[in-house]
């Protein structure tokens, strides 16, 4: 299906790595013009070359910590500079380190909330300002089916991750008026299929970073599709929230997670 992306200008927050390199990959093979912003640019550069290959009409590469409004700015008119608007913001960037709540401490609170929560503040409020003058835009944010269903180890992160839900909606209902969709992907349990997709910032950066082969095992014997994720399957699914064929869909959030969660 062709998804009209070609030629559109597309930013993809912590694109290097996992998920995010696969989003940028999917939108490559659209023929789209792709920003990645990451801190981890060597990781970024080695996605950016794949991309290219792929296909996208051009990569660019801008060193972005999303909790810094002012970096955001600079990302945002690295991408308008370079290809005249921005039509679609993929706020991807995410982060968490498992335990239980009685484990974590106030420091720990304000990293996953500042990554997770003001990450995609200063990047939604920073597209918002290009995409009402351009009368147009698509936002998808990646959230997580922890925000969904609540899930042991990820207390704050699946909070956070909740807010995003409902902060899109919001963002949705204000902005439709302009042209702007925005929507959220709830991934599940998803890993990456080498270590050669991650870079060393990474939740996954080592095989056994987060669950072991043998939870692996079992996290897929409890879902309904019996198996666990990959990024290409989040791909797909931003992929085409951010396309025209989507054109109709708005402040949705959609679980993509082998039917972990089922809420209507």
């Amino acid at each position: 299906m062709d998804l009209e992306l070609k030629d559109k200008s597309v930013i993809v927050t912590g694109g290097g790595s996992n998920i995010g390199r696969a989003i940028v990959l999917a939108f490559a093979g659209e023929g789209a013009h792709i920003t990645i912003g990451d801190v981890d640019t060597a990781q970024a550069d080695k996605t950016a070359e794949f991309a290219t290959k792929l296909g996208a009409a051009s990569v660019q590469v801008v060193k972005t910590d999303v909790t810094s409004l002012e970096q955001v700015q600079a990302m945002f008119k690295a991408a308008a500079d370079k290809h005249g608007r921005v039509d679609v913001l993929v706020n991807n960037v995410g982060w968490d380190n498992l335990m239980f709540f009685t484990q974590t401490t106030p420091d720990f609170w304000r990293k996953v909330i500042d990554i997770n929560y003001v990450g995609v503040l200063n990047c939604t409020k920073t597209a918002l300002d290009v995409m009402v003058k351009q009368n147009g835009g698509a936002i998808v944010s990646i959230s997580s089916d922890a925000s969904r269903q609540g899930e042991p180890r990820e207390a704050v992160y699946g909070g956070v991750k909740a807010a995003v839900n409902s902060f899109m909606k919001t963002i949705a209902k204000e902005n439709g008026r302009y042209g702007i969709r925005c929507n959220v992907v709830c991934p599940g349990v998803t890993i990456p299929e080498t270590t050669d997709e991650v870079g060393g910032n990474s939740m996954w950066s080592k095989a056994d970073s987060m669950f072991t082969p043998e939870q692996f095992d079992k996290i897929a014997k409890a879902l309904p599709l019996r198996k666990v994720g990959r990024p290409q399957d989040i791909a797909n699914a931003v992929a085409f929230l951010a396309s025209s064929k989507a054109g109709h869909v708005t402040g949705q959030v959609l679980s993509v997670s082998g039917g972990y969660s089922m809420i209507g």
